[in-house]
Parts: structure tokens; sequence; C-alpha cells
């Protein structure tokens, strides 16, 4: 067993949760252009960092699409889920000892949110469209052996994208990891399964249409 997959993952997904919660609460959740490019950028540095190293999936989401892609061994799956939880639970647990509590409390410790009026079938099914363009882009851009070696930017869009399209739905998680790291140390689990059920379900649609029709020619 490689550690340093497992080391990458979490750091990875520990940099994004920080990053973005960071920005959710600098601007109060008022600023979206400030806090789509926050992901982004976050998820873009780091898959070129690591990217070679474990993949750079950062997302229980993405490790279920690779998984179900033929890109990874079954035994790796369950580390990579534990690292990306741990990954963001810590960058929450840190984010509550830096900011006031007063500030984070305003944002929810930066954990995604249904919008007003939303259902959670409504946030589901944004959850499911939002994490099938990202994982799309992944396989396309990075796990696909013909990708061009520029993953790490477009998969880095494809969130800043992502956000601006479903933010006020459903909060634009896409990420399981994300959502639960400060929802346990925030303590909001409203409508949580919402950002297990859309982003997996999502994931596997992305992974499945890829494995049977686009990379059919390998």
């Amino acid at each position: 067993m490689k550690i340093n997959k497992y080391v990458a993952e979490f750091i990875g997904t520990f940099t994004l949760c920080f990053a973005g919660i960071s920005a959710i609460t600098m601007t109060q959740g008022s600023n979206l252009v400030a806090i789509a490019f926050t992901h982004g950028l976050a998820l873009a540095t780091m898959i070129t960092v690591y990217g070679y190293i474990s993949g750079a999936h950062f997302n229980p989401a993405v490790s279920v699409g690779v998984l179900l892609a033929g890109k990874m061994k079954p035994e790796e799956f369950i580390s990579y889920v534990l690292a990306q939880l741990f990954g963001a639970v810590f960058a929450a647990f840190l984010i509550g000892w830096i900011f006031p509590h007063d500030a984070l409390l305003l944002v929810h410790y930066g954990t995604p949110m249904l919008g007003a009026n939303v259902t959670i079938l409504q946030g589901i099914l944004m959850e499911i469209v939002l994490t099938f363009f990202l994982v799309t882009v992944i396989l396309g851009a990075a796990v696909d052996g013909r990708a061009p070696k520029m993953g790490g930017l477009f998969i880095g869009l494809t969130v800043t994208l992502d956000i601006f399209a479903g933010a006020a739905i459903s909060g634009a998680s896409m990420n399981p990891a994300r959502t639960f790291g400060p929802a346990l140390v925030g303590g909001v689990w409203d409508a949580h399964i919402v950002y297990w059920i859309g982003p997996i379900i999502g994931g596997i649609i992305a992974s499945l249409l890829y494995k049977k029709i686009i990379m059919i020619q390998e």
C-alpha cells in the first residue's frame, strides 16, 4: 500500500475545503465570484501538484466514478474516501479555530445549503447534473490516457462554472466530503442526504457513460 496516495488525497481535500470555507466566511457568502474562483483555483492547484501521485480525486463521488470506469482498484477506494473525509473534517476544524464563531454561524460553517424554497429533490437533481459535469471532465481531461496534460486547469474551471450555475439551488457542493467536513464540525445537517445521493449518482452516470461510449476506443 502506497501511503503517499492517501496523504495526497488528505492534503488536496483539506486545501479545497479550507480555501472554500474561508472564502465563504470572509465574504459572508455574498461574493459568488470570489467563492467560485477560490474553489476552482484550489482544486486546479492541488490537481497539478498531486495528480501524478493519487489521481487527485479529492472527492468521494469522483472516486466512485473512477472506480466504475475501471481506472481504480477496489481495495484502494475505501482508503481514498476515508482520506478525503478526514481532510475535509480537519479543514473545517482548523477553520473553527481561526475564524470568529459568530462569523461561522452566519454561513453555517461554510456547509453547502439548499436555497430558499428549494426542495430536497430539486437539490439532488442539481447536484446530479453538476457532478456529472465535473466527473465527465475529470475522466476526459485527467484520467483518460489520451487526454492532454492540462486536466487541473479544466477541472478547476468546471468547479467554478458549476458553482456559478448551481450555488443558488443546492450550494453546488458536488462533493460529499466538502459537505461532510463543515457539517460535522458545525453540526449543520440540513438536507445532508442531498450531498451524498446527488454527487454519487452524478458520478455514476458520468462514469458509465464514459466507460461504455467514450472510452470504447481504448
